[in-house]
């Protein structure tokens, strides 16, 4: 990717975050309002047009179904939108060459370490709450991305093939 964003790379920022705003209302029972399919259009930002915006997106989405769920953690949430835009920046890195790891570390990392500071901020009961429905939208997010980002690399790849000949 450029270090400047051209006119082309904010349209696919602007919607893959409007896919993740949609992803954001469709919500996973949880104690905390903002567990959603907010993320898996991060994880095709991430792998499709950089990890960088990938980061970008994450984070973005992640405030987006706070707003949606009312921001039940406050402040917290831009926390945890940092945390969302470091694990699927690490998912957009290690795609290309270690999938399988690539996937594991997001939804182990969402699930299990991205919740740790709760365990200080609110209670330990807190932290074992959030980690089923974490974890459970972590693996929708990562199979939803998994299954559509091959279709769409290749979608991708037929478009720069079809700049590059014209």
């Amino acid at each position: 990717m450029k270090n400047r964003l051209d006119g082309k790379m904010v349209s696919w920022l602007a919607l893959f975050t409007a896919l993740s705003v949609v992803g954001a209302s469709i919500k996973i029972p949880a104690i905390v309002g903002s567990v959603a399919l907010d993320v898996f259009p991060a994880l095709l930002a991430a792998v499709l047009i950089g990890a960088r915006l990938g980061a970008i997106v994450a984070a973005f989405g992640h405030l987006l179904s706070a707003l949606f769920g009312g921001f039940p953690l406050g402040p917290m949430h831009i926390l945890i939108a940092g945390e969302m835009g470091l694990l699927v920046w690490i998912f957009g890195v290690l795609y290309k060459n270690k999938r399988i790891i690539a996937s594991l570390l997001f939804v182990l990392g969402n699930a299990f370490a991205a919740p740790l500071p709760f365990i200080f901020l609110m209670s330990m009961g807190f932290y074992v709450t959030l980690i089923p429905s974490l974890f459970v939208g972590s693996m929708l997010n990562v199979v939803i991305g998994l299954l559509l980002i091959p279709r769409l690399s290749s979608l991708f790849e037929t478009a720069a093939r079809r700049k590059e000949l014209s």
